[in-house]
This record gives structure tokens, sequence and C-alpha cells, in this order.
């Protein structure tokens, strides 16, 4: 399937704002207004898909509503972006109703996580369109140490040119959403290097969780020549996430992926680097690839933004880490 790169964003560019999981009426004003006002110093005019603050007994809105509110956003010839409100539970609910000839015929850039990461896969697989992990709508509401989360969304969807994964200087797994000025920083100790070696592929992944569900689906992407980007939130234990990997791995096409690259865990998952290292080493079809881990991206703050189909490339020799993702 040949890729298609959607148009990277300017100044003027219209960003629909679009509730495919959890409803916008989680979002509390005063992050509302942070998000807004970031957007507007970018440049980028804000709008809204019509059902986004429906707000049901899963904190969301039914499939018809959901599904409408993706189309408009794709068939929109003036948006240039589409970004996800939040993530949740059930935007795989989504797959059979999307349009993909409507989406692969309007290419645009499509930005979320979490929960997301059955969309962004999906549309990928099934339609060559290269989405985008990275900050919701409400990661913009963010008032304090956002500036690296920013940077790193600008590297990747304002302009064209390749650029370096490098760690932030600091991290938190607070909630900041409850407390904008209570925020507990905790020193950035680098990337964490558990195989050597050099790789280069196809990026795919995200949420783990997540992504398996694809599995067995036709929306699950091909994983032949493929660059993993792996992430789990704090409902991900040890022993819950050693499985869904072993899962991962047992899945057609695993013996070509190329490398992997974890994100950092949230505190509450209860995985140190100790226990990581010992669940990688367990499973030898992992022996050969370069792994790093404790990436920037995932539940924890800040993060990077990344190409689901976009091309990565990983060097690790003597501790010394170069992620890169390539021009796009």
């Amino acid at each position: 399937m040949e890729k298609i790169y959607p148009t990277k964003l300017k100044k003027g560019d219209e960003v629909r704002v679009i509730a495919p999981s959890q409803s916008m009426a989680l979002i509390s004003k005063e992050t509302r207004d942070i998000a807004n006002e970031r957007f507007a110093e970018l440049g980028l005019v804000l709008s809204f898909g019509k059902h986004i603050e429906i707000n049901d007994e899963f904190n969301s809105s039914d499939i018809e509503s959901r599904v409408e509110d993706l189309h408009d956003a794709f068939s929109d010839k003036n948006v240039k972006a589409i970004l996800t409100v939040i993530g949740g539970f059930n935007s795989n609910q989504l797959l059979r109703d999307l349009d993909w000839d409507l989406i692969k015929n309007n290419p645009k850039i499509f930005c979320g996580y979490s929960d997301i990461t059955a969309l962004s896969n999906s549309i990928f697989s099934k339609t060559g369109l290269v989405t985008y992990y990275g900050p919701h709508y409400s990661t913009f509401g963010q008032e304090l140490y956002f500036d690296y989360t920013l940077d790193y969304f600008k590297n990747c969807l304002l302009s064209d040119d390749s650029f370096t994964i490098n760690p932030s200087d600091n991290w938190s797994d607070d909630v900041w959403y409850k407390n904008q000025k209570k925020r507990n920083l905790i020193k950035n100790s680098g990337h964490l290097v558990i195989n050597e070696g050099s790789a280069s592929g196809t990026i795919l992944g995200g949420n783990l969780c997540t992504f398996n569900l694809l599995q067995g689906t036709e929306y699950s992407p091909n994983l032949k020549d493929s660059f993993l980007f792996i992430e789990d939130d704090d409902m991900s234990l040890p022993i819950t996430f050693d499985r869904d990997l072993q899962s991962l791995i047992h899945q057609p096409g695993f013996e070509n992926v190329k490398g992997i690259v974890f994100g950092r865990f949230q505190k509450k998952s209860e995985m140190s680097d100790d226990i990581l290292i010992k669940i990688i080493k367990t499973k030898k079809e992992l022996n050969n690839l370069p792994i790093i881990a404790n990436v920037d991206f995932g539940h924890t703050s800040p993060i990077i933004t990344f190409p689901i189909g976009g091309e990565a490339s990983l060097e690790i020799a003597n501790g010394t880490v170069k992620l890169e993702i390539a021009k796009h």
C-alpha cells in the first residue's frame, strides 16, 4: 500500500476537535481556556464537532454521532487537521462504520493518543494515510511545563524536516487537570537501553492494550519492517503488560519487526526498570532487536508527537542513543 503523508499545518489553518472516544463534557472550562489560547498563539483556528458535548453513562456518545463528526471533519475542505478531545475506551466501536474511501480521498492530519491508537493504526492500515500519536486537545490545557510537548508537536506537525527525539529534562505523573499549580517534577534519567543495535522501519503501535484490540481483524496493520512504539497506562501492571506484550509477539509477521521503543510507564503501574528488563529478557523473540524504554510518550508528561506509518531509525552503541523520526 502506498503511504499518504498529509500536508503539514501552517498559520491560519483550521483544526477540528472531535470526540471519537470520551466526551468534551469531561474537560473543565479552565483547561479549555488554556488550550484555546495555545492554539490561538500558534495561529491555528479551532472548530468543534457537533456532538462532542454529549455525555452518556460511558462518558461518551452513540456510535452514529461519533462517526458523523469524524466524517464531517475529513470531508470539510477547510479542515486541515483533526485533533481528538481525549482518550477513553471505545473508539474501536467506530471501525465498522467508517468510510475508508472518504478518509483516503481527503487526507489530513489526525492526532491523538491512548484509546485513539485503535483509530490511528486502523486508518493507516486501511488507507495508507499516516496519522499521528500525540497530544489531545485537552493536553493543550496543561498550564505548566508544556514547552517540551509543544516543541515536538511543532516538530512533527508544523514542519516537514526530520527530528531527533531527546529526553526531556523533567517529567511528571500528577493529575494536573485537577490542580494546575500543584505539579511534582521528576528528574529525567534519560532513555533506558535494554538491547543495543541499530534499525529503521515503519512506526506502528501506541497504547499496547488498545493496539492489541486490532489483533485478528482487518484493521490490524502489517508488521513487516515495522518499528514499534509501545506504551501503556496505569491500568497495566507488570503481570498484564507481560501477557499483552506476549500476545503482540505471537502475531503473524512479528519476526519482521525491526526494533521497539517503549514509552514511560506511570508510577501506579508499578513497572520499574528492573522489572521491565526482566520481562524483555524472558522473550527470546526480542533478543536481537534494539530496544530502549522511558521515552517521553504515553500517559506521563511531557510527550512527543510521532507519525504512525512514518519512518524511524534507532542507533544504540556503548550506551549512546540516537532516535530519529525521518523527514515526512
